[in-house]
């Protein structure tokens, strides 16, 4: 692991947990979903939350990281590019909200493992859409407020702004951690159920 993704995503984090502490002093909550369980989820083991009660969560370093993409890279025989399994494989968090100069954005993450196993359905389905368009694969790791995404070229590390099923947009960034260090963090919402 590099560490810059990680270190990035680290401060990213912490800046989203301070700003929802500052705002409503407490972490973020969302209703419990015994079929959707997490490492997030904040509980103290006497106290089992049930179906759709309000629960405390908070992002948690994956230990061990996912091996998904070391499964991605096999299934579409390509050598997955280290900054997309850094981002991916760092934390399990529901999405992280952030701004850019491209505006308001959601950083996307994996809440657990069936998460991550969602998350490669589609990562597929967006390598073979780009395949019909004679496009290099990318991976997307967030997404703007309209139909945009924020994706990492797999061939040489560039992060470019797309819409699915078409050709990119603009260039954003020569790397995934440039693109971060334009980032701020906005307060994590609660999730409504």
């Amino acid at each position: 692991m590099t560490h810059n993704v990680k270190n990035h995503l680290d401060r990213l984090i912490q800046e989203a947990l301070d700003l929802t502490h500052k705002e409503r002093g407490r972490l973020p909550m969302q209703p419990y979903q015994q079929e959707w369980p997490s490492p997030c989820v904040i509980n103290a083991p006497q106290n089992r939350p049930v179906e759709g009660e309000l629960i405390r969560w908070t992002p948690v370093s994956q230990h061990p990281p996912s091996d998904m993409f070391t499964r991605l890279g096999d299934a579409l025989s390509l050598e997955i590019h280290p900054d997309i399994t850094d981002w991916y494989c760092s934390y399990w968090s529901d999405p992280i909200p952030a701004t850019h100069s491209e505006g308001e954005l959601t950083l996307l993450l994996c809440w657990n493992p069936e998460d991550m196993e969602r998350l490669r359905a589609n990562l597929i389905g967006h390598v073979m859409a780009r395949q019909k368009l004679k496009l290099p694969p990318s991976f997307f790791f967030a997404c703007t407020e309209g139909e945009e995404f924020m994706t990492l070229d797999n061939t040489d590390g560039r992060i470019w702004l797309e819409k699915p099923g078409r050709k990119p947009i603009r260039l954003l960034a020569e790397s995934m951690t440039e693109f971060l260090d334009k980032l701020h963090s906005r307060p994590i919402p609660d999730v409504e159920g």
